[in-house]
């Protein structure tokens, strides 16, 4: 037996590390506060009161990771927009019910805390929740030696928001000749990562910290562009005209993702010439993927669709470039099986 004294760092796990880490990151954290936030980080559960101005509130809850898009940023060594994707992935998730985000909670486990990509990654957490209008008010930072190897890491994220009952968004409201239309994505966002490296990475044989490819100057920028966040624009919205439907295009891309908003007895018709789609794809296709697996994995430049009244999409359009958006009318709902169908060859 050693006579040296053994200590939670001799077993990977640094107490002092992770303290430091907190005082750092706290101060990211108070600039998203909102209303409604109780005390700060550092307790044993977040704080926040939902107030006085709510009449007859359902609470909606959302919680995801970022997939495999980590270990492209991992190899790129860029760690910012992560922290972006996570919150997106979950206040999107929300959105989809007419919800607005109260708080957001973060979870990141690595071997061995590196705080200066862990602070990277809340950085962007913070701007993500800055972008959504909700707090960070807690989360769990977590060394794991033995579970981790190397630089790896895993984040995780919960949402939590609300909606007043009469406002809440189910798709029971969608019918026959409705708008839908499609907001733009900023590329992958983050879904499809295990197909998309291998296309890049290992059938082309790309390097995302290599030079140029095609039409991307910077290879690894294009795929680690965030997950665009829609809450402010589509909140805005909701206040002044009825939306009937809304989906966020994750992982199962526009054929999957589009039916979940959708009442038995209606369908979806999309028609891929009436929005462009990002380059990364074409890349990707290039790489020998087929039609029908693009579509069931990636969302092809749409990252949000909303379902309209006819009379509304006019000016559902107009709203959404005011405020900054690329939103485009992709198609209508029509009678038939629940499903989304997807016609027509791709803008260029």
């Amino acid at each position: 037996m050693s006579s040296k004294p053994l200590t939670y760092a001799d077993a990977g796990v640094d107490l002092d590390r992770a303290g430091a880490f907190i005082d750092r990151i706290t101060p990211l954290a108070q600039t998203t506060h909102r209303p409604g936030v109780l005390g700060g980080l550092g307790g044993f559960g977040g704080l926040f009161q939902l107030g006085r101005g709510w009449k007859d509130p359902v609470l909606v809850s959302g919680t995801d990771g970022v997939g495999t898009k980590l270990a492209v940023a991992i190899a790129a060594g860029r760690h910012y927009g992560i922290g972006i994707d996570l919150v997106a992935m979950c206040v999107n998730d929300i959105l989809c019910h007419g919800a607005e985000p109260l708080f957001f909670l973060d979870y990141f486990a690595s071997g061995r805390l590196n705080v200066e990509v862990a602070a990277q990654v809340v950085a962007g957490i913070a701007q993500g929740c800055r972008e959504a209008g909700c707090a960070l008010i807690g989360g769990e930072t977590a060394e794991l030696p033995g579970v981790f190897t190397g630089n790896g890491y895993e984040v995780a994220g919960f949402a939590l928001g609300a909606v007043e009952r009469d406002r809440l968004i189910d798709g029971r409201q969608v019918m026959t000749g409705d708008v839908v239309v499609g907001l733009a994505s900023n590329g992958l966002h983050a879904n499809g990562f295990s197909l998309a490296r291998k296309a890049v990475f290992e059938v082309l044989q790309r390097d995302p910290a290599g030079p140029a490819f095609g039409d991307f100057p910077d290879l690894a920028a294009e795929m680690l562009a965030p997950t665009r966040i829609y809450v402010r624009p589509v909140l805005d919205l909701l206040a002044v005209q009825p939306v009937h439907a809304i989906a966020h295009i994750t992982g199962g891309g526009l054929v999957d993702n589009v039916p979940r908003m959708l009442p038995t007895g209606r369908r979806a018709v999309l028609d891929r010439a009436n929005w462009p789609e990002p380059p990364i794809f074409g890349a990707i296709r290039s790489a020998g993927v087929p039609e029908t697996e693009l579509q069931r994995v990636f969302n092809l430049g749409i990252g949000l669709v909303l379902v309209v009244p006819p009379e509304h999409a006019g000016a559902t359009l107009e709203r959404l470039t005011a405020s900054g958006e690329r939103a485009w009318a992709i198609g209508s709902i029509e009678s038939g099986d629940r499903g989304c169908a997807l016609v027509g060859p791709q803008a260029s």
